[in-house]
């Protein structure tokens, strides 16, 4: 009995959820309360109307900082890049010393920067970079038409000997975007 119960509301589910996921007819008002449009006929005019352009496309990441520049900065070699989304990460071997450096693309550098500040981390402005641009202890953060990009440097070491490294990264970083 339990069993019978137990397919009749699986049945009842099923069969109240199915619809949900059905396409509309002419008379169902669509998600913005207008009735969805039916299929055109050889009566009705056909007229698209432009697309508005979007925000302009993300560059790489992988891009920005190249390997030889991250190696550079990590003070040791690095395994190739592994790119995820809008991020690029190079990491040093596991048999190696510690080392990597990551570039976040868009809103999740933006962010990042934003949690920077929160901390109460030093967040000093870099110069001559990008439309505006910031530097941390481990890393950077570029504003060039709206897009953000930041790139983080983790190694074992007094951070203040990368602050050179990283500020001339920002600048060749801040030409490529």
């Amino acid at each position: 009995m339990r069993k019978n119960r137990l397919a009749v509301l699986g049945l009842t589910v099923l069969a109240l959820t199915v619809p949900v996921g059905c396409g509309g007819s002419d008379d169902k008002p669509s998600a913005g309360g207008q009735p969805a449009p039916g299929p055109a006929t050889s009566a009705e005019a056909v007229t698209e109307e432009p697309t508005p352009s979007g925000p302009a496309a993300l560059p790489d990441a992988c891009s920005l900082v190249r390997k030889p520049e991250a190696e550079k900065l990590a003070g040791t070699g690095l395994d190739d890049a592994q790119a995820v989304q809008d991020t690029c990460t190079y990491t040093a071997p596991v048999t190696g010393p510690t080392g990597q450096v990551e570039v976040y693309v868009g809103d999740g550098a933006k962010k990042y920067l934003d949690i920077e500040r929160d901390l109460g981390h030093e967040v000093r402005p870099l110069s001559g970079v990008g439309d505006e641009a910031y530097a941390t202890l481990e890393g950077f953060f570029i504003n060039k038409g709206g897009v953000w990009v930041a790139v983080r440097l983790v190694r074992l070491n007094d951070p203040a000997e990368n602050r050179q490294a990283l500020e001339a990264l920002a600048r060749t970083v801040g030409t490529r975007m």
